[in-house]
């Protein structure tokens, strides 16, 4: 794997087209949120498999589960199998919406024990901008063989999010009027944030094109919000998404972060958590 941590999270579409014409190109996945009919047969990169977030990248939720817990560990391996993922393979995740869907398969991949995983940066705008051949059917790898693990990231549950939220830094990568919240109607979901958690909305680690920022840029947008490595930092949102963009790009200016996978939906399906209403932490 490349030693840079930018390069060990993100890929840019020239250097995977060179990739897949090695001796052993990476598994590309396609990651769907939901995988529909017409999405089928959209464009693709040639050979990409289809992942289907919701019934692949998690399990059934519900409650204080939140919308999409992590996945058994065992549906998970037999999904990254029918994949192709071979024993030692690299993967690259890529989506249509700049890697902010990408960035769950990203992350549920590497905290299944998977070591070279990357996002394509910029998606597969990227991909169509730079001229590279496209498909509209998708891959049909032969059967993989990988033997997966949990726990190869750091995970949070709703007491460890409120305790990083005081002893570190919890970032909100929801859009910022999600985390300022407002009075709902009786029996609606409340709106705010995590008391103390700090917003950071996953769509500022992106250029107006698409692509991730520079590292310089998103270092010190990451410190302006206290997550410099200092303290222990973790990343919650609405449902384990952009929170998952979240952590990767953490990682590709070095800085290792939790996630919170529940994150609000499963923070507000107890009546007893707190919630702040408004545009500053507590």
């Amino acid at each position: 794997m490349p030693t840079d941590p930018r390069d060990q999270v993100f890929i840019t579409a020239p250097a995977l087209a060179a990739a897949l014409q090695g001796a052993r190109p990476p598994v590309v996945l396609c990651v769907r949120n939901p995988r529909t009919p017409e999405m089928a047969v959209a464009p693709r990169i040639p050979d990409a498999i289809d992942v289907d977030l919701p019934s692949e990248l998690a399990s059934p939720g519900g409650g204080t589960k939140g919308s999409r817990p992590l996945p058994e560990i065992g549906a998970l391996q037999d999904a990254a199998r029918r994949w192709g993922i071979r024993e030692g393979d690299a993967v690259v995740v890529y989506d249509h919406d700049r890697c902010l869907v990408a960035g769950r398969g990203w992350w549920v991949l590497r905290w299944a024990g998977i070591a070279d995983v990357r996002l394509l940066d910029g998606g597969f705008a990227a991909w169509q901008g730079a001229g590279l051949p496209v498909a509209t059917t998708p891959g049909v790898p032969a059967a993989g063989d990988v033997v997966l693990s949990p726990g190869h990231l750091g995970v949070l549950d709703a007491d460890g999010a409120a305790r990083l939220a005081r002893e570190g830094v919890l970032l909100d990568s929801r859009v910022r009027p999600n985390y300022i919240g407002a009075t709902v109607a009786p029996g609606q979901p409340r709106r705010g944030h995590i008391p103390g958690s700090v917003s950071a909305p996953a769509i500022d680690n992106l250029t107006e094109a698409g692509t991730f920022a520079e590292a310089e840029t998103l270092r010190h947008l990451y410190a302006a919000l206290g997550a410099d490595g200092s303290l222990p930092v973790g990343v919650s949102c609405g449902a384990g998404i952009s929170a998952a963009h979240a952590v990767a790009v953490l990682a590709s200016i070095g800085v290792e972060a939790s996630m919170y996978p529940g994150s609000w939906s499963a923070w507000i399906a107890d009546p007893d958590r707190p919630v702040v209403v408004g545009g500053r932490p507590e």
